[in-house]
């Protein structure tokens, strides 16, 4: 089975496909491009949702020095793996931002927030919290760049990782009826969905919850075709 991941993968990740038989193409349809911010002052509370958004603000000297004491909300159980890992106290881990939101929402009313984003990203979160009116400061540290790639070869599957990962797939290739996408979560699959109906998510956005949708549908589902 040939499959494209539309990222570079994690090692041990690729290994696993590799060692069950997969034959896998990485090219990373996206690229994150840092924006210079000038942070003068933070709320009590830090949000993160992505990775990316760790990395680059943990890459910025002046950012860390203001951000060593607060603690954290976030999504996703790999941005809390590197918060914690440099340091800082996550109180909360979701997996989805909508969720995150609702927590919010309900426990820390009285509560002001900082939150580290991208330009692009989804809504949830700042809706939910100014509908509560609860305070918060968008610090946007990235840009997500499409960087779209077209290949002549028919995959048996592609890995979607992000809403923006599809967008720039499409941009310079058309959906083949034999091809199946798997998708990290949902936001990602609502973005799929506008181009095919043959796919397959996560049943938690992570790796591990990702191999096993593959190997589910080639085991299962393809098999029986």
């Amino acid at each position: 089975m040939r499959l494209l991941s539309t990222k570079i993968l994690a090692p041990l990740f690729k290994d696993n496909l590799v060692d069950n038989g997969f034959t896998v193409i990485e090219y990373p349809f996206i690229k994150i491009k840092p924006i210079p911010v000038k942070i003068i002052s933070l709320n009590k509370y830090l949000i993160f949702t992505s990775q990316n958004a760790v990395r680059i603000v943990f890459n910025d000297p002046k950012i860390i020095e203001q951000i060593a004491p607060k603690d954290c909300f976030c999504v996703g159980e790999k941005t809390k793996f590197i918060l914690e890992e440099n340091g800082l106290k996550v109180i909360k881990m979701s997996q989805k931002s909508s969720f995150l939101a609702d927590f919010i929402s309900k426990n820390y009313q009285n509560s002001e927030f900082s939150f580290f984003c991208g330009s692009k990203r989804r809504p949830e979160l700042e809706d939910v919290l100014s509908a509560h009116k609860i305070p918060l400061k968008i610090h946007e540290v990235y840009n997500t760049i499409l960087a779209p790639r077209y290949f002549e070869t028919i995959f048996d599957g592609v890995l979607f990782f992000s809403p923006s990962a599809v967008l720039s797939y499409q941009k310079s290739n058309s959906w083949n009826s034999q091809t199946h996408g798997f998708c990290i979560g949902s936001s990602t699959s609502e973005t799929l969905k506008k181009i095919t109906s043959n796919y397959s998510i996560a049943e938690l956005p992570n790796d591990q919850q990702l191999l096993k949708s593959i190997y589910h549908y080639y085991t299962q589902h393809h098999a029986k075709k």
